[in-house]
């Protein structure tokens, strides 16, 4: 687990190298995007103060938000990452109070149970040693505090879909960096997390139906290569009566992209033998007597 939480030494948190993302009770295709314009990222006007209330701490702070009016989606990939044009919003999804350490996506951040306030107490405080960041926050900053966040949805024992969700959002973060590798661990990682919630956890999950989580589950396996097992999900989405249309086709187009791509390796390989059995027989010619 070291390099998904590496970068948190300067923290207080030097030895989380032997953390386990998911217990055991807890059930390349892709280029870098560097194409986001730096001079919106750093247009502040973007951006207010918003004041709340530690649940874990009481203490009170302000966070960045975006402004309703600078939402500007320019597209979306097939894993449901969007892709904004004025600023992006995903780098101030997690809010972190400074006081205590705790951290978490604002859609989870005032949603924590007693006991979980305690494990973060016990856990988190007493090793934070507090974080000043630039504004406006860039890539480095986003991914950074998505790690923390995770970390502690690892020791307050959050459920497998907050994990999950964490990780698909660091997943995209990395995306954006260019780094491949860490992607698909990170995508490796939300996978296990979103393959735990499908079966144990109540829908729906993030605003995901059972069925939006089935395709995304199988975009999961596609994207790191488990065609069999995308192919299966995807089957799933589409056979059944209820799901949407739209949904549908996008497991279709999917499915056909798992099913072009055998196609193209089939043939190479096929290309491959036939030159092979080609040359071995005009060797063999050379030498018959």
């Amino acid at each position: 687990m070291k390099d998904i939480f590496s970068g948190l030494d300067n923290l207080g948190f030097e030895n989380v190298d032997n953390l386990t993302l998911y217990g055991e009770n807890d059930k390349k295709e892709n280029e870098p995007e560097n194409d986001f314009n730096d001079n919106c990222q750093k247009d502040l006007s973007h951006l207010y103060d918003k004041k709340l209330t530690c649940p874990v701490c009481g203490a009170s702070f302000t966070v960045k938000a975006i402004k309703t009016s600078s939402y500007r989606m320019k597209g979306k990939d097939s894993d449901f990452f969007i892709k904004y044009e004025l600023i992006n919003p995903y780098f101030y999804d997690v809010w972190l109070c400074n006081s205590c350490g705790y951290a978490a996506m604002k859609a989870d951040f005032e949603k924590i149970k007693s006991f979980q306030k305690d494990l973060i107490k016990q856990n988190i405080t007493p090793r934070w040693r507090g974080r000043n960041y630039s504004e406006p926050y860039d890539l480095p900053i986003a991914i950074e505090r998505y790690k923390l966040s995770l970390l502690n949805y690892v020791y307050m024992e959050a459920p497998a879909s907050k994990k999950a969700m964490n990780c698909l959002k660091l997943a995209w973060m990395n995306r954006l960096e260019g780094d491949s590798k860490m992607e698909l661990e990170y995508l490796s990682q939300s996978l296990k997390g979103f393959n735990d919630a499908y079966f144990n956890e109540d829908f729906p999950i993030y605003g995901m139906d059972r069925f939006t989580t089935m395709y995304l589950i199988g975009e999961l396996n596609r994207r790191l290569g488990n065609g069999e097992e995308a192919m299966l999900w995807f089957s799933k989405v589409i056979t059944t009566p209820s799901v949407n249309k739209r949904l549908k086709e996008l497991a279709r187009d999917q499915k056909d992209m798992i099913k072009c791509v055998k196609s193209v390796e089939n043939e190479d390989s096929s290309e491959s033998y036939t030159t092979s059995s080609k040359k071995k027989g005009f060797l063999s010619s050379l030498f018959t007597k």
